[in-house]
């Protein structure tokens, strides 16, 4: 579901509404170093939570005065970053400028 690995958080299989208060919350504990790095490439199925999701990290971290950089965003979930406008708020790594 989500782990620490060095200065990266994984996140595995789907991120829903039926589990994604518990991977914000593990997500948000774990959020104690800068330019964590979250990567998304092994995330299976999303909806709109993961969307809310991420935007509470990034105001976890930027409370902390840390930064959050996602990497290997799935396209679908690059679809409903565009969909809700929220694209400028969500810094995406260079693999991931085609949201841009």
């Amino acid at each position: 579901m989500l782990h620490r690995d060095g200065n990266k958080l994984v996140v595995q299989g789907p991120v829903t509404i039926d589990n994604v208060v518990e991977i914000t919350q593990r997500g948000a504990a774990l959020l104690d170093e800068n330019n964590l790095i979250v990567d998304l490439k092994n995330v299976t199925e999303v909806d709109s939570a993961i969307v809310s999701m991420l935007l509470e990290w990034l105001r976890n971290a930027r409370n902390k005065n840390h930064q959050l950089q996602f990497v290997h965003v799935p396209q679908n979930l690059i679809s409903l970053i565009q969909l809700y406008g929220v694209a400028e708020l969500i810094p995406l790594s260079v693999d991931n400028q085609q949201l841009n």
